[in-house]
């Protein structure tokens, strides 16, 4: 037999040209593969650059990636003041603001670059209820903010510059609510979540009221904190107003600004969240834990809701010495009634009893000229609330009450529009005394006044002696 060299001959040569072919084969296609895959990365790259400035769904764009179409310039200043103004003054204003605001901002590659000067952006539409989202890019020693309804502000600053006097608050980050007083709930936020300097950050805010939570890059850092009205700290946070991106010294650069409207149903849901501890007493059905004026009312569908022409208070069988309740009420046309707040199960809630915190439809032109202490939310005839915070007549309201000794704080759809202590009245509306506003325990109810007005999710917390000293 004669030996075959296994790396010469026909056999092996017509091996090697197969195995040649079949790489060059392979290597053709793994080169395509290659170029599939690029190409295919790059309009992915492609996409997600022209998915910039449009919005998630449910969201709108307040910023069209293009121009300034839906913002003027406004500077830091009292939108009150402003509304104020005699119309000729306020036109003369914003055109000199708009005349600023080409100077100093300007629109490149779907980002809004500001060199650090002028004037505020300012979207030309107010928002009440809301969640926002904006990207953000700061550099070096940058210094800025995110306005809510034309307020400061949602901070934004250089998390490493720390050699002046700021530099403490500088090292915790940015997203908290700078403008807050000191020791507030949101001044300072709750982890540190910048980006490096030069790198983009995603800012995610709602706000419902003046509740105020912030997210940033996807990390919390202020959780339902009440947001102060800077301008006037007696004040709530105004209902509703513009946003603002603001300016300090140096430049930042804005994109993807979205904004999504929150119904009130939503906004109520958001608002109970916030909260954890507290006991229903009304089970949907019946009256069961009530007494009182039983007759006066009516539950339909899960709601507590009175007869029309008909009076009486309707109360719990408990009594309370310090507690917060909270409730969802709808209030029809120049609607009335009250929450009993103490009642001593009889008389009349509002003399009688420490108080009545007054329900009604304030804004009707039936009650134009009540006397302030009279609007819906106010310690009825000693107190009076802040107007104006009502939602529109046939909406659910959410409102908390929170009772500690002689104090009465009523917060309403996430605005605190009371808060005062009935040991310090000496002057009561016509000059009627007040008897029972000193009580320390009582019934909590409702004082019915003839109208088909709607209660529900109806929830108490008792306070254990230690909450109610804070």
């Amino acid at each position: 037999m004669n030996d075959v060299s296994p790396t010469s001959g026909p056999d092996v040569r017509w091996t090697q040209s197969f195995l040649f072919h079949d790489f060059t084969r392979d290597w053709r296609r793994a080169l395509k593969r290659i170029l599939t895959f690029c190409l295919a990365l790059t309009a992915i790259c492609q996409l997600a650059v022209a998915e910039d400035n449009v919005p998630p769904e449910g969201f709108i764009a307040l910023f069209n990636g293009k121009d300034f179409s839906g913002w003027h310039g406004m500077p830091h200043y009292d939108p009150v003041k402003l509304a104020n103004l005699p119309e000729e003054e306020r036109a003369k204003l914003l055109k000199a603001w708009n005349e600023d605001l080409l100077k100093h901002w300007k629109v490149e590659d779907g980002v809004i670059i500001n060199d650090g000067h002028g004037v505020y952006l300012t979207t030309d539409r107010s928002f009440s209820d809301f969640e926002l989202l904006v990207d953000y890019k700061m550099f070096p020693k940058g210094d800025s903010g995110l306005y809510l309804k034309n307020t400061p502000q949602v901070q934004i600053w250089d998390f490493t510059q720390t050699d002046d006097k700021l530099g403490p608050e500088r090292a915790l980050g940015s997203g908290g609510l700078w403008n807050n007083s000191p020791g507030k709930p949101g001044k300072d936020p709750l982890v540190k979540a910048d980006n490096a300097l030069g790198e983009w950050n995603t800012f995610r805010v709602v706000q419902v009221g003046a509740r105020t939570s912030v997210w940033l890059n996807g990390k919390l850092v202020v959780d339902n904190a009440i947001m102060e009205n800077y301008f006037n700290r007696k004040l709530p946070l105004p209902k509703s107003g513009e946003i603002q991106l603001q300016t300090h010294g140096s430049e930042i650069q804005w994109k993807n600004i979205y904004l999504r409207e929150i119904p009130s149903d939503e906004a109520n849901e958001i608002l109970r969240k916030g909260d954890s501890g507290f006991t229903s007493i009304f089970n949907g059905k019946d009256f069961t834990g009530w007494t009182g004026g039983i007759d006066s009312y009516e539950v339909v569908d899960g709601v507590l809701k009175g007869k029309t022409g008909k009076g009486g208070v309707l109360y719990t069988e408990k009594e309370y010495d310090d507690f917060v309740v909270r409730l969802d009420f709808k209030l029809p046309p120049a609607g009335n009634n009250g929450l009993a707040i103490r009642y001593p199960g009889k008389g009349n809630a509002a003399y009688d009893g420490m108080t009545e915190v007054q329900v009604l439809d304030s804004e009707h032109e039936k009650y134009k000229t009540i006397d302030p202490r009279q609007a819906h939310g106010s310690v009825y005839g000693m107190i009076p609330a802040v107007r104006g915070y009502l939602r529109p007549t046939g909406e659910w309201n959410y409102q908390v009450v929170t009772v500690k000794g002689p104090r009465i704080t009523v917060e309403l759809n996430g605005s605190i529009i009371l808060d005062g202590d009935v040991s310090t009245v000496t002057e009561f509306m016509g000059g009627t005394p007040h008897p029972g506003k000193d009580l320390t325990k009582g019934h909590f109810g409702f004082a019915g006044h003839n109208d088909p007005v709607e209660f529900r999710n109806i929830e108490i917390k008792e306070l254990k002696a230690e909450e109610a000293s804070n």
